[in-house]
């Protein structure tokens, strides 16, 4: 008897996944509608920048040219894996917004105090107390950003001018206490700039929106004694979501159980997985694959330990000062790059692995191509790790964004490196194809079955390796330089932050589960099928839209809220759902 294979399994008609096919098309095709409104009215509505702050008596604040160099020196620094902005990076240090939006207000009372009473604000009474920090609040609230010039009213002005000096000067000295280490990239000017850059951010957290009662950032942060509050909205659609997460689990496990599950009398199972063949010239590479992520590991444990100390003693490292050559945002660096690495090199390899398992045959040329991309992996390790420490420590000042650190947390690597790792993941994505159908046949069957709506595993497994490749160069917008607006920066940072773990590669692991669970017997094709098409759809309405969580306070619009509330529980269930089938079916053995 011929054993099954990707292009001679019977193929039967299945109402159900014939149903879920058209239910995954329209699902497809909404998501993206609604992603692609999203993004529109996220560039649309994202906090503007103002040419000139400007006061009545037209002193220039600030302009627009120093606040996005400012975000450059931002980004260069990397100070988003020291502190954090928007809530948004490391909360070793402090989140920059939260922090200057509390002490530019407490300036600009102080400023309104004197004006008006000749005195520090801490002497007035309480009455008076109240009055100028109602007074203050609105002075804030009613900045209006979206003109191109921004007029300032002269207390604040004047606190503006204040809190400059004293960003600029704790960015170019040490620390120790707070475990800071000054930023090496930047000089008395840039540090200036990132000033200018961190001051507005914090202006955009309070100035309201026009014609709206709340600021650009939904009131984030929370902070009573400068009028930022909850929105109505954000207390609505948190219990409204709580529902919705009761009444989805419901829906989800009651179509799975009633529509998609197969008794075991229904479903014959037919285990292709049964012995080991001799490896193959790509599956014997694969190992070398592994040896790197033993090591990129141990990379990441032992950065973690030294990052553990730094959150118990900022000082030293049991007495050495190490702050001055391993800075905590470069450990910070590689504590969370290492990690990227060796878990998706892990699926990389893994599927790399499974291919002539599922093919049963050995696509030729495929060891030249597994090698290749291995050397590109350790080029791009080699070249992440050292551009990333160059950066920080201020040796890469004219090449920072290429080869040294782009300052975004999850993103830290150069965009030379990015464009190779984006290069690389295309390069799996083919070899993962010639893996599935090694011979001409066996494509022209595929490609037959797929165009005439017989979609098999197989041809979602493939596609979900697509996905993580094309997902990823999502994250290089705009591809040569930086963006102006930061809100803009952190959208498409979490469409590879969030996209890649909650969508592109659960996609790629329940695959490889489905077809791991299907090839040993636990679970039917017919089944695993069903499941992948269940998951594909709940993939796209929580791992898409669930993006939304992340871009509640970071200045776009409030309609993420919603988006985000609602269908970011969706992401855990697919594997729920297929592991407690397997179970159910392994108890049957």
């Amino acid at each position: 008897m011929v054993e099954p294979t990707p292009t001679n399994v019977e193929i039967h008609h299945d109402p159900a996944a014939f149903t879920l096919k058209w239910i995954l098309l329209f699902t497809a095709i909404a998501c993206f509608l609604a992603l692609a409104w999203g993004t529109h009215k996220t560039y649309q509505l994202a906090p503007p920048l103002p040419d000139q702050f400007i006061t009545s008596d037209g002193i220039i604040v600030m302009t627009e040219a120093d606040i996005f160099a400012g975000k450059a020196g931002f980004q260069r620094a990397d100070l988003m894996d020291y502190g954090s902005l928007y809530g948004m990076g490391s909360y070793f240090g402090e989140d920059y917004t939260a922090k200057y939006l509390v002490r530019l207000g407490r300036l600009v009372e102080d400023n309104m105090s004197q004006q008006q009473f000749s005195k520090p604000f801490t002497q007035l009474t309480e009455e008076q107390q109240y009055t100028i920090r109602k007074n203050m609040q609105q002075s804030l609230q009613q900045l209006d950003l979206s003109h191109s010039q921004a007029i300032v009213p002269m207390p604040v002005a004047q606190a503006i001018q204040q809190l400059q000096t004293e960003i600029s000067t704790s960015l170019l000295n040490h620390d120790v206490k707070r475990g800071w280490t000054k930023a090496y990239s930047l000089d008395s000017q840039t540090a200036l700039q990132t000033a200018d850059f961190l001051i507005y951010s914090a202006l955009t957290t309070i100035a309201h929106r026009p014609g709206q009662n709340f600021s650009y950032t939904n009131n984030w942060p929370y902070e009573p004694t400068m009028g930022n509050t909850p929105t109505a909205g954000t207390f609505y659609w948190t219990w409204i979501s709580y529902c919705f997460v009761f009444l989805g689990f419901g829906a989800v496990l009651y179509i799975y159980q009633r529509y998609l599950s197969s008794s075991e009398e229904e479903v014959h199972r037919t285990p292709t997985l049964l012995g080991f063949a001799p490896l193959t010239p790509s599956q014997q590479r694969v190992g070398l694959y592994f040896i790197v992520v033993v090591l990129v590991l141990l990379a990441q444990i032992g950065a973690g330990a030294i990052l553990a100390h730094y959150y118990t003693e900022r000082t030293s490292f049991y007495g050495i000062k190490i702050g001055a050559f391993l800075p905590f945002n470069f450990l910070r660096d590689v504590h969370i790059q290492t990690p990227l690495i060796w878990i998706a090199l892990s699926w990389i390899a893994s599927g790399i692995f499974l291919m002539p398992i599922i093919s049963k045959q050995e696509a030729k040329g495929q060891a030249f191509l597994v090698s290749l991309l291995f050397a590109a992996t350790l080029l791009i390790i080699a070249g992440t790790i050292l551009g990333n420490y160059l950066g920080i420590m201020g040796f890469l000042n004219q090449s920072w964004f290429w080869l040294g650190n782009q300052g975004l947390s999850y993103l830290q690597i150069g965009r030379l490196w990015q464009i190779l790792f984006g290069i690389g993941l295309f390069l799996w994505c083919f070899i993962i194809f010639r893996g599935m159908w090694p011979t001409w046949d066996k494509f022209k069957s595929a490609t037959y079955q797929f165009w005439t709506g017989r979609i098999r595993l197989e041809h979602l497994f493939w596609a979900s390796t697509a996905n993580v490749a094309v997902l990823y160069c999502f994250g290089m917008i705009p591809l040569t330089g930086i963006e102006k607006s930061f809100t803009i920066t952190d959208f498409w940072r979490w469409w590879v932050v969030h996209l890649w773990v909650e969508q592109s590669f659960e996609f790629f692991a329940a695959c490889a589960t489905a077809y791991l669970l299907m090839g040993t017997g636990l679970i039917s094709r017919t089944l695993a099928e069903r499941a992948m098409l269940f998951e594909t759809i709940l993939v796209f309405l929580g791992g898409v839209l669930g993006t939304g969580h992340h871009w509640y306070w970071t200045g776009t619009p409030d309609m993420w809220i919603p988006l985000g509330t609602m269908f970011s529980f969706i992401e855990v269930l697919p594997l729920v759902l297929l592991i407690i089938d397997a179970i159910e079916h392994y108890r049957l053995i």
